[in-house]
Parts: C-alpha cells; structure tokens; sequence
C-alpha cells in the first residue's frame, strides 16, 4: 500500500496548523514587546526645556523612536520634567496630561496620537439585595482593576470613546454596560449583579472574599478619600463584620480590636478609651462632635469604630480629639435594598438583648431610603447589686434630589437606667492595689436604688452638592444633648484594707447640649505635573449647659469583712444639698485647611492647618472666662516603595485642648490653662495579595509642655512637661481561605519630665500601661462543613497606675475569648465565652470586671 498520499497529506495540515500556531506565537511576543516597551522603567531629569527635547532624552533611555505631528502636538511647550524610575507609559502621559491619545506600538516605533480629551469613569457595584460586592474584577477593554472592599472603582484619564464596562466574579455572570466617555467629565456608573446572587452571598457570609476585617476605606479620618497607603496618620478599624462575629454589643467589647487602646467607664457615666498613654472620649460620630462625658451609647446602629492615632486637633477641634487620639463612630446608612435583620442575645447575668435592622426604599426609582436600627438590652451587673437597662431608636432617611444633590438625615434617641461604677479613693498606705482591698469580689457597697437614669439625643444633617467633577460642597450639622434626669456617683474613701467610707454626690436634672454646623469643599485639580486633593472647611461650635449639683457627702464608715447593708437612695437624699453648678457657655469658630499634593508619582505631602477662635462666657460671680486664638498644623510625607501595596510615612501633628476648670476632690474648683501637644512619627504601612496581608508599624514622640497631672490626693495639677512615646504595630491577615486573622501590639512610654514636685519627675504618667495586645483568629469552613466557623481571641493589659506618684496601680491581666458559630444566607447562630479562663481583673477605678460569662445569638436575615 502506497503511503505516500496520506503521509503528504498529513504533513500539509501539521504544516497549516504549524505555521498557524507560529504566526499566533510571533504575534503573541511581538504583542508582549510592545507592552514590555511601554513598561521599561526610566529616569529622566530635565529643567526648562522643550517638549521636543524631552522627547529625544527618553528616546535615549528607553531605545524607542517618537512619531509624531509638531503641527498636532504641542512639542515647543517650555517644561520641566522630573521622572525617577517611571514607566515610559506613565512619563508620556505626565509629559501630555490632556494631550496625548492612544500610544500605537510598531516594534521600537511609537506613534503618539492627539487626544480628542479624556473623561473619568467611577461607579460601585452591588449585589441585587442592595450589598456592596466587593472585590469584583471590572474591565474597561484592556484596562482592568478590582473594585475595594465596598464595591467602588474608578478609572481616570480614558480616552474619549464608546466603551464596553464589564464586571466579573466567582459564581456570578459577567454584567456589562456600555459607557460613553466624554471630555473633562465624570460618568458615575452604578453595576448591580443580579444572577445568581445567593452564591455570591454565600461567598461573603462564608469568609471567601478577601479579608473582609481590613476595610480601611474612609472618608473620616483625613476628611478626604484617601486610601490606608496614602495617608501619613495611622488609624485602626474595627469593622461591622467583626463585632459581629465576636458577638460584641458594647462598643467598650469592641474597641479592644484597635492596636493599644483599653476602654474605660467612668463613674459619671460616659465611655472612654486610653491609648499612646492618653484618655479620649467617644466624642465623634461620623466625623462631628459627639459626646460621652455623661450618656452611654449602644452599639445597634454602629457600622465601624475608627480610631486615629496621635494629636489630631488640625482637623477635629480640641473638643473632640485628646493627645491620644480621635474615636469616630461611624452609623448604618440607608441602602437601595430592602432588607430586615433580626437578632436576639442572651447569656449570663440575665443578658436579654433585642435588635432589629430594617432597610427599605420608599420609591420605585430608589431616590429616597429609608433606615432604621432599635434596639433593646436588659442585664444584670455581676455584683451583688448593678444593672444595665438601654433602649435605642435610630432612623435614618436618605435623598437624592438629583444627579448633583444628595441630603442625609438622621437620629439616635438612647434612653439609659443603670448603676455606675463605684470610684475608690485611697487613704492608706496598705493598699498599693485593688487586690488588697478585703472587699469581696462580687459584692458592692451601693443599692440598685442608687442609680443613673438619662437619656442621649443625637441628630445628623449632609447636603453634599457636586460643584463639578472635581469639586463637591459639603454642608453638615449635628445636635447632641444629654437630659440627666438623675445621677448619683459613688465615691468610696479606703482608709485601710478593711475600712471603707462610703459616700455619695448626686447631679441632676442635667443638660449639655452641643451644636455644630460645619461646611467642607473637597476637590482635586493639577497645577503642571502636581496633582492636589484639597479641603477648605469650617466649623461653628456652640455648647451650653445647665445642671443641679449637690457635693460628696459623707454617709458612714463600715468594715467591710463585717456583715454590711448596702446604701440606699433614701440614706443619700437625706444628706445632700443641692445648688445650680456653675457652666459657662463656649463658642468656637474654626477655620481649617488641607492639601495632600503629589509631588512625584510614588510621593506625595500632606500640608494642613487649623485656627481656633475660642470663646469661653464668665459664670455668673467669677472671672474664670477667657478667650483664646489657637493654630494647629499637621505635616505628612508618603512615599510608595511599591505603589498601592508598600509605603513609607512621617508626619506632624499637633493638638490642643481648652481645658475646663477641675473639681478637686475637696470640691474646689481649679482654673487650667490650655494645653497644647505635638507629634513626630514615622513607620511603614503594606497591602499586599490583594489586602490578604495589611500591616502597620510606627514609631511615635508625643510631647507636652504645660501639662496636668493628678496627684496621690487625686488633685489635678498642671506644672510639667510629659513626654509619650512608644511603637503601634497592627496585622490584618487572611493567610488560607476562611482564617482571619486582627492582632495588634502597642509599646508606650509615657513619663512627667519636669514638675514642681522634684519627687514626681521620671515617674509613669497615670493611666498609661506599658505594653497592650490583641489579637483574634477566626476560621470558616469552606467544603463540608460549610458555614461552621470557631474564632478565638487574647486581650493583654499591662500595669498602669492611677496617679503620678506611682503607687497605687491595678495589675496586668489578660482575657481569653472563644466563639463558635454557623452562618447561612438566611439565619445563623453564635456561642461565646468571654474571659474563659475566669481572670480576676479591675479597671482604672479599681472595680473589679466581669468573671467568665456566656452569650447566645441567635439572627435572621430576609
């Protein structure tokens, strides 16, 4: 048999589909020349030179040749260039901002195209039940990126044209919208993803999408967008998902989470949190002055806890920043879904806790939405006495007028009755910690009767108005009142280990009441190659005041390893003389002002500055009013080692506080200058794997000149000079599929250097604990178990003392948590132990904190 036809045959189709594969080949690597032309990297630095020249220098480097139309592009244009290891894609179109078009690429030829103007795209994109889907892939041709944890993405500079914008994600269908690109002007593109969203779902609810703990995404904390790597501040978030998954609900829980703070109740009633050796109350709500001086706050309606490191008196006013730092709050907004969640809690010390979180639109073209969060807690303290009752009512209602206008409004209504924490006040040398005191652990010397009733309004109002599609215009106010209807405090003088002088002062009816009404312009422009995001903005503060105050009495001294009764209201009433306390009106104008300018394209500088116009009224019968002009700068400096993924920072910044007039303990009243505070930082922040891998570290020097200090008698005394300075290290990690992992460590050194009290100098501030840690792991499972999930957590807190002479201090203690739980699309549940393994621990004011306890929560979603 002749094989010769067949085998001739057979070595013509090899040849065809050969010579195809060769051709796909040659096009494939001529294809990746080209690109690879593009992305050489040069370094070019010209000063007052022509476009033309400039051009022939990156010739030179990069080995290409330029075509061009003198006629079409303006190449006699006088510029200076500054490039250090730069794409040749990315000098272009810095040497041609608005100039330039499509780069057409023939071997070491580039054509270089006039533009007919370029455009920007930016949009979200969403899954059908109103969710933001995050870390979808969205492509406009070539060009593709991922959208960030809340589903937004932008792309800049694109050539005007009709475009193709895809969306894609894992066991979702592409969705795809056609966008027409227009000169100088921004298309806001909104993407929903409506197939087969129970599986995308399913992917969030289960931990498949990237760490879903590192959202730092803000426009809070620099009063700008700008991303965690562009900000020269450090700053810690504590995200919905994980209060949630820790079963946290209270917010003192939940700011565990942030590198180095320890959260505090005061005897008055408010919360406050200690880091970098200062104490801040919970004074901001997204982004406005808030308040926790007297009102507790509830949980229910919060969506993330931001807390910012350092001085931050530049851009948050004195009245809401302290030297540590700044806590913001941030609140649920209205959504285009409609959608119900319903959660109940239960556990030890008869927790019972209700929520409910119901969202809806009120049109059909979802213009106005509507939100509303409530909440209701009942539970019994540990002691023998104490309890917590809270009912929370939060609605919130969202319009867009049109296309330029938005409006935001919403409300917090808390009503509060509970018992306060006692404050112990030590009078013998014997007692050096809380741990000597005879008093047994779970006992207190105060009835339930002797109690705190109040109640918190707090009201929010945005008018954001887009100028242009650069600039916006922001208008914002805020009103905040605390109405105390009663407020007994519990002050407790320990003479010996054994003998307790029990006492008591009583405010009430008590009202504070703070307004702010605040205008902000955001917007971004270029002068030549420099690009800026700038912030001009201002701020009127208006806070009065007015309460019944009667001083600390004395009721009697008991033994307290004796049988003892606890002190009843009654006992209380019959003692106390009650008097108007003296509260002076302020008024604060402020004016501030920040760019954050890209000097080179991997480095850019923060410059901002604030000036206060204080204004405190005299009381009726003193001289203790004053006014006082005070500016704040705030310097950064961040450079992109790998840009989006690895940065360098510094900064400067400083903050101020108008201190009020103290009530010492022996009810006098002492009149404190201002106190003014700057910072010097510097450390590295990374992103990497897709924000799989988040970590920051930072070195920090805090230092006060004219500070306070309490002393042994607990007075407060300002004569000295105090130096803070210590590291923040914070991980966020998703190292496999479905582990999480938050942890942080904080080092602080916080010292009086000078004082008038020579014995003092060199001694621990009060209240600022060397060393603090957390950490929480979580994992989900993601095949045959799917949804089941265990997390545990560690809390450390070193030793702090409680006054300057560093003598009385409350131990070290550290706290272990555990939570399993199962979650579906629909319903999920969730155990916790908290302090598991029954640490005996005590707080600032020396009460002791809860034993081991259990909650179960039980939630529905539909």
């Amino acid at each position: 048999m002749n094989f010769l036809p067949y085998s001739t045959k057979a070595f013509s189709v090899i040849w065809k589909k050969a010579s195809i594969l060769l051709c796909i080949l040659l096009i494939a690597l001529s294809a990746t020349a080209q690109t690879s032309l593009l992305k050489k990297r040069i370094s070019v630095h010209l000063n007052n030179v022509s476009v033309s020249q400039i051009l022939e220098a990156l010739e030179t480097h990069s080995g290409c040749t330029f075509v061009y139309s003198a006629d079409l592009l303006d190449v006699a244009r006088q510029t200076s260039v500054h490039l250090d290891h730069v794409t040749l894609e990315d000098a272009l179109q810095q040497l041609f901002p608005n100039g330039i078009g499509q780069l057409a690429v023939n071997g070491n030829r580039i054509n270089l195209q006039p533009s007919a103007g370029k455009g920007t795209i930016r949009g979200e994109v969403r899954t059908n039940d109103g969710r933001p889907a995050g870390y979808v892939t969205v492509s406009l041709g070539s060009n593709k990126m991922q959208a960030d944890e809340n589903g937004r993405f932008q792309f800049r500079q694109i050539e005007v044209g009709t475009y193709q914008l895809t969306a894609d994600y894992v066991g979702v269908k592409r969705q795809a919208k056609e966008v027409q690109v227009q000169a100088n002007h921004t298309n806001d593109i909104s993407i929903t993803l409506y197939e087969d969203a129970q599986a995308l779902q399913e992917v969030v609810v289960n931990g498949e999408r990237a760490n879903r703990f590192a959202n730092k995404e803000t426009d809070y904390v620099a009063r700008m967008p700008l991303s965690n790597l562009e900000n020269p501040q450090v700053y810690s978030v504590v995200t919905k998902q994980l209060m949630q998954e820790q079963v946290s609900y209270t917010i003192a829980d939940a700011i565990r989470n942030a590198a180095g703070a320890v959260p505090v109740t005061n005897p008055s009633g408010g919360l406050s949190a200690y880091f970098r050796g200062f104490g801040v109350g919970i004074n901001a709500r997204n982004g406005m002055e808030s308040t926790s001086e007297r009102s507790a706050m509830d949980l229910a309606n919060i969506e993330r806890i931001e807390v910012l490191k350092g001085p931050s008196g530049t851009l948050f006013g004195s009245s809401v920043s302290s030297f540590g730092g700044v806590v913001n709050l941030v609140t649920k907004k209205p959504i285009e879904a409609k959608r119900t969640e319903l959660s109940y809690t239960t556990g030890s010390f008869g927790l019972n806790r209700v929520t409910i979180d119901f969202n809806t639109p009120l049109d059909a073209e979802k213009k106005v939405l509507f939100r509303i969060n409530s909440a209701l807690h009942r539970e019994r303290s540990f002691l023998s006495y104490g309890f917590n009752n809270t009912f929370l009512v939060a609605p919130s209602l969202s319009y867009r007028v049109n296309e330029r206008l938005s409006l935001n409004v919403d409300a917090e209504l808390l009503h509060v009755h509970n018992t306060q924490p006692m404050n112990f006040l030590i009078r013998s040398a014997d007692i050096q910690q809380p741990s000597d005191i005879l008093l047994d652990y779970r006992k207190t010397l105060y009835h339930d009767n002797v109690d705190v009733k109040n109640r918190a309004t707090r009201i929010y109002a945005e008018a954001v108005y887009k100028l242009s599609d650069n600039f916006k215009s922001t208008t914002l106010f805020s009103y905040v009142s605390e109405d105390v209807e009663r407020s007994y405090q519990r002050p407790v003088i320990w003479m010996s280990p054994r003998t307790a002088v029990r006492a008591s002062a009583v405010y009430g009816p008590v009202y504070n009441g703070y307004t702010n009404l605040q205008h902000n312009i955001n917007g971004t422009f270029a002068t030549g190659s420099i690009r800026h995001k700038l912030l001009l903005g201002a701020n009127y503060r208006h806070y009065a005041s007015n309460f019944l105050f009667a001083e600390a009495q004395v009721i009697d001294q008991i033994d307290v390893t004796q049988p003892f009764q606890p002190v009843l209201r009654q006992s209380i009433d019959e003692l106390v003389s009650y008097a108007p306390f003296p509260s002076p009106t302020q008024n604060t104008i402020s004016v501030y002002a920040s760019d954050m300018i890209d000097l080179r394209p991997r480095l850019s500088a923060m410059l901002s500055l604030r000036m206060d116009r204080f204004d405190r009224e005299a009381t009726e019968g003193s001289d203790d009013g004053f006014e006082q002009t005070s500016f704040a700068p705030k310097f950064g400096l961040v450079y992109q080692l790998i840009p989006q993924q690895l940065s360098l920072f510094g900064n400067y910044m400083s903050g101020f506080q108008n201190v009020a007039p103290a009530l010492q303990p022996d009810g006098s009243r002492q009149v404190l200058d201002p106190i003014f505070a700057n910072q010097a930082e510097g450390g590295v922040k990374t992103e990497l794997f897709n924000k799989k891998f988040s970590f920051t570290a930072s070195y920090y020097y805090i230092k006060i000149d004219n500070a306070t200090r309490t002393n042994a008698a607990l007075f407060i005394v300002q004569d000295g000079e105090q130096v803070s300075k210590g590291i923040d290290l914070e991980l966020i990690a998703q190292p496999l599929t479905g582990l999480n992992i938050v942890a942080g460590y904080a080092y602080n050194n916080n010292r009086i250097i000078s004082a008038s009290d020579p014995a003092i100098e060199g001694n621990k501030a009060a209240n600022a604990p060397e060393n603090v840690a957390n950490i929480w792991a979580s994992y989900t499972f993601q095949k045959r178990l799917k949804g089941l999930g265990v997390g545990v957590g560690m809390n450390y807190v070193d030793k702090m003392y409680r006054a300057t002479d560093n003598t009385f201090f409350i131990p070290s203690y550290s706290l272990a948590n555990a939570v399993i739980y199962y979650q579906k699309q629909a319903w999920g549940i969730q155990l916790k132990a908290n302090n598991l393994f029954d640490k005996r621990y005590w707080d600032y004011w020396g009460n002791p904190q809860a034993p081991a306890n259990f909650a179960a929560n039980l939630n529905f979603r539909f």
